[in-house]
């Protein structure tokens, strides 16, 4: 279900980025898989080859807006960004520092493409979530609405702290994906990579 987010106590603007996401964790360890925000770094090197052509973009786990902050900083405009968010305080905090963005308080795995796009697909998909921690039925599910969001030629570009691509290879076989690692940073605690997912060509599809 999408909602737009309303604004509970524990959305203080004073409330440190980093102090947000430690009671986040500490509520629902298993949802937010970080204790801090993403680095400046991280978000420039996610956001890199995204440019004004892949507008509208899709923002899957935006937490306070890190990568949002660097889309606009790349010169996307606010109103070409849907930012889906499933923590409330998260989901109210950048409604209020991107009120021009459209924010969604709802669940990557089951968003729907009619309802989010249902004229112009996205060109791209940003993803904050921390696929590692969760089920394969789940990252499949998250994969595959993000795909039929996107444009053909759209890619879908994901962090991990780990060693590789965090989306498993029977996964990417079964929805006809490909990725790639676009780069990594160790200006970010913990030193993360970059991958990039993206559809193959019907020849390298498998069966």
């Amino acid at each position: 279900m999408l909602t737009k987010p309303d604004c509970p106590d524990r959305c203080e603007p004073r409330l440190p980025d980093h102090l947000r996401f430690v009671l986040s964790w500490a509520s629902d360890p298993l949802r937010v898989a970080a204790i801090a925000p993403s680095g400046a770094a991280l978000a420039r090197l996610i956001t890199r080859e995204i440019t004004v052509q892949h507008a509208p973009v899709l923002e899957l786990g935006p937490g306070t807006g890190v990568f949002t902050r660097a889309l606009i900083d790349a010169g996307l405009d606010p109103a070409d960004l849907t930012l889906i968010e499933f923590g409330q305080a998260f989901a109210a905090l950048l409604q209020a520092r991107y009120p021009a963005a459209r924010v969604l308080h709802a669940d990557a795995a089951r968003i729907s493409a009619r309802e989010l796009f249902p004229d112009v697909k996205a060109g791209a998909v940003i993803s904050g979530l921390g696929l590692l921690s969760m089920r394969p039925r789940t990252v499949f599910a998250i994969l595959h609405n993000a795909f039929d969001c996107l444009r053909p030629d759209g890619a879908f570009y994901q962090f991990t702290y780990g060693a590789r691509c965090p989306v498993p290879r029977p996964i990417l076989d079964r929805l006809g994906l490909k990725a790639s690692r676009t780069g990594g940073t160790v200006r970010n605690l913990p030193p993360a990579s970059v991958y990039r997912i993206s559809r193959r060509t019907p020849r390298h599809r498998v069966a």
